[in-house]
């Protein structure tokens, strides 16, 4: 297995504390958690974007960039990019101009995003969601394809003989498809041979498990090889400690707290929105967050590789309000005694050198 570390970069006043860092501060922390990742081994960083909500994730490009310029192994991921408010063409030369720089390590993971106002925001009618989806990322696909594209769509104006430049640093960038709660995702990313990257963080395991199965059904049904049908999974954050009783000990003031602060009552009743595991107790045992000692997050982990059959492993240090050096720690934790351990029961041939 591979494993990534998350941030769509949460900036809420502590659970706790109330206190709340400089956007400056919060940044800054995010690209150093990303140069620390890749010193301890992890395989990628991903940052998500976010335009509604108290984030600070809108520009995950920018952010992207500057820990290119600090690193020169860790592959660069987004979590999501939200194709559907945006304009392909932008997208397209962006995320070429950063695969430029950071000399081949960028991949998209695509999705709607899992804000509801950026609809509103960017003037789009909510209830073609799926309708912009499908046609940007058509778009964005030919457009890292091709040269001299020629295009007409419903949602842009048309393109006549255009070239973006730059192009990607080594051909297309691969593009997941992010997934948590339609099964539109996945049946994009089967029709196209694309991996699929499950949220895997709200909702019990049995809903992120039937939008797999659909995806590799569709996907050997599209014709393409299953050995390629490449699954990744996100988790509801992550707080290791010497025990399950430390665990509850330390974090569950914390923990639950942030579940108080996070819950959305306007959107109660939408899958994918409020965690349905409101006290630590509950997300130890069932929820996907990876809490408790060593050996109880390995086993979770590996219990969801049963169930998923996935390739990448997400992990997030950001999102319960953990200083930054509690955060390196955890993920050095994580780093020296789980992933070795789970990388040895569940490999994977994702990112791994072609044949010569």
């Amino acid at each position: 297995m591979r494993f990534q570390v998350l941030s769509i970069i949460p900036h809420a006043p502590h659970p706790l504390t109330g206190e709340l860092p400089t956007a400056a501060q919060r940044l800054t922390e995010v690209v150093d958690t990303g140069v620390a990742a890749e010193e301890l081994g992890f395989d990628a960083y991903a940052v998500g974007e976010r335009h509604a909500g108290p984030f600070l994730s809108s520009s995950p490009a920018v952010v992207l960039g500057a820990l290119a310029a600090r690193t020169s192994r860790i592959r660069l991921l987004t979590g999501v990019t939200v194709v559907a408010i945006l304009d392909p063409v932008r997208v397209a030369e962006e995320y070429a101009t950063l695969d430029q720089l950071s000399g081949g390590r960028v991949e998209l993971v695509i999705g709607k995003g899992a804000e509801a106002g950026h609809f509103d925001l960017f003037g789009l009618d909510e209830a073609r969601q799926w309708d912009y989806q499908a046609e940007k990322y058509e778009l964005l696909r030919r457009l890292w394809r091709e040269e001299g594209v020629d295009w007409e769509g419903e949602f842009r104006p048309p393109l006549k003989g255009v070239t973006t430049v730059p192009r990607p640093y080594a051909g297309p960038l691969r593009v997941w498809h992010g997934s948590a709660t339609s099964l539109n995702s996945p049946e994009l990313a089967a029709k196209h041979g694309d991996p699929l990257f499950t949220a895997n963080a709200v909702q019990p395991r049995e809903a992120y498990a039937k939008l797999i199965r659909h995806y590799r059904e569709r996907f050997a049904a599209h014709g393409h090889d299953p050995a390629r049908a490449h699954v990744a999974a996100g988790s509801g954050g992550l707080l290791i400690a010497e025990s399950e009783r430390h665990a509850i000990a330390r974090y569950k003031e914390l923990y639950e707290a942030r579940v108080r602060q996070n819950f959305k009552p306007h959107l109660e009743g939408r899958a994918g929105y409020n965690t349905p595991f409101r006290t630590i107790e509950e997300a130890i045992t069932d929820g996907p967050q990876l809490i408790g000692s060593p050996q109880q997050i390995i086993d979770k982990i590996l219990g969801y590789q049963e169930a998923y059959g996935h390739d990448l492993q997400s992990v997030t240090v950001d999102g319960f309000g953990l200083e930054p050096a509690a955060q390196r720690e955890q993920l050095q934790w994580f780093a020296e005694e789980i992933a070795p351990v789970v990388r040895r029961a569940a490999p994977t041939t994702l990112w791994e050198p072609p044949a010569a």
